[in-house]
């Protein structure tokens, strides 16, 4: 019975006030490239984001060789009921901690790889918040999904299993999957807020005296010295794409937390994959590009993604509230009512008045004995360890 004579029969027999129970029948495919995929399937059923069908086929299409990408569908008598996004990589515990702690965990690593530094099958992204959509009974076809992972950790030879950055919306659907041997961890936060004011005087009038004239003696210090000219573009290409990428690998290279290093082919074909939502700002000093953000829009949401900086004027210039000041006012011009602006550099945040959005990971080790012990690794991973300013935050 196909789809189409599916929908007719439960039709009819629910216009005629008859119900009847009729078994389940799943049909699980999990596939190396979204395309193999029916887009309107995958459409159906995965949550509405702007991490979407052509976001992954970018991923594909875009030399991330340290990932191995996977997508999960669940049909359930042949309609689509169940979608999430998976990918195969090397994860070293000690990416999420600085200082001391990251050299012990980086010795032990090498002595003891498959606890510190696993093999692991991720549920979720690179980057941006862990998803998955279901649009049939909840506890059994989430029950398929993670079958489906165990299977394919087994495949793929997976120390680890991982839900990554799913926030607390999904806290019942993950209730089952905790029964089942998997250890909750809060992860790095993202951060986003709310622009509820017309200008950007008025955002200026909701910051604390301190933050408000600090961001103002930094914006009066750049204006001062040089005029910085931005311009905004869907898609950028040859020297200037060269030049961005640059910008972002000098950030990159800087940042102590780093779980995926984003390809020049990634930010050349998400312009072409996805030209509404795409959005490149590039700011120039006397023709020379200085900083660069890639983000996503839709609607009034709207993804500040990756930045990039020359840092030999970076600070001269004051080059990180420049490019917060205008892209705060690109998004109060064009309607945008939440801007997210993702994790690290949570001080800087906070005193820009972004607030927290709390984030959990969900692992396993496939070896029984070692998860036994995955709560003495916990220790290591908590976000405080990273950045003190987490211990600020209520529970």
């Amino acid at each position: 019975m196909d789809r189409d004579h599916v929908r007719c029969f439960w039709y009819y027999f629910g216009r005629a006030g008859l119900t009847m129970d009729i078994p389940s029948k799943f049909n699980v495919k999990v596939v190396n490239r979204i395309t193999e995929l029916p887009e309107n399937d995958w459409k159906s059923v995965f949550p509405k984001a702007l991490e979407n069908y052509r976001f992954f086929k970018t991923l594909d299409e875009s030399s991330f060789d340290e990932f191995k990408f996977f997508y999960v569908l669940i049909y359930e008598n042949g309609l689509p009921v169940g979608a999430t996004s998976c990918l195969i990589a090397d994860f070293p515990l000690s990416i999420a901690v600085t200082g001391f702690p990251k050299k012990i965990l980086g010795v032990l690593g090498k002595l003891i790889p498959c606890i510190l530094n696993p093999k692991t099958l991720v549920c979720g992204l690179p980057m941006g918040e862990g998803r998955i959509g279901i649009a049939g009974k909840t506890e059994i076809v989430m029950k398929e999904i993670s079958s489906a992972l165990e299977k394919l950790a087994r495949e793929q030879k997976a120390d680890l299993i991982m839900y990554k950055d799913f926030n607390s919306s999904y806290d019942d659907l993950f209730r089952p999957v905790l029964k089942n041997g998997y250890l909750r961890l809060e992860s790095f936060p993202s951060t986003d807020m709310v622009i509820d004011f017309k200008d950007f005087d008025g955002y200026l009038k909701k910051l604390s005296q301190s933050s408000r004239e600090n961001l103002k003696r930094n914006l009066k210090k750049a204006d001062a010295k040089a005029k910085i000219e931005l311009t905004v573009k869907n898609i950028i290409e040859g020297e200037e794409l060269r030049q961005a990428h640059e910008l972002y690998l000098q950030t990159y290279n800087k940042q102590e937390v780093g779980f995926e290093k984003i390809t020049t082919e990634f930010f050349a074909n998400i312009g072409k994959n996805m030209p509404n939502e795409t959005r490149f700002f590039l700011w120039r000093i006397e023709g020379k590009l200085v900083a660069f953000a890639f983000c996503l829009v839709s609607g009034d949401y709207f993804i500040d993604y990756y930045l990039g900086f020359d840092y030999s004027v970076a600070h001269t210039y004051s080059l990180y509230f420049v490019r917060f000041r205008d892209l705060m006012k690109w998004c109060i011009d064009h309607g945008v009512k939440r801007y997210e602006m993702g994790p690290t550099t949570y001080e800087p945040k906070k005193r820009l008045d972004f607030h927290f959005i709390r984030l959990y990971l969900y692992i396993k080790h496939r070896n029984k004995l070692i998860n036994r012990f995955s709560g003495l690794i916990s220790y290591f991973l908590r976000p405080e360890k990273f950045d003190p300013i987490f211990k600020q935050l209520p529970h």
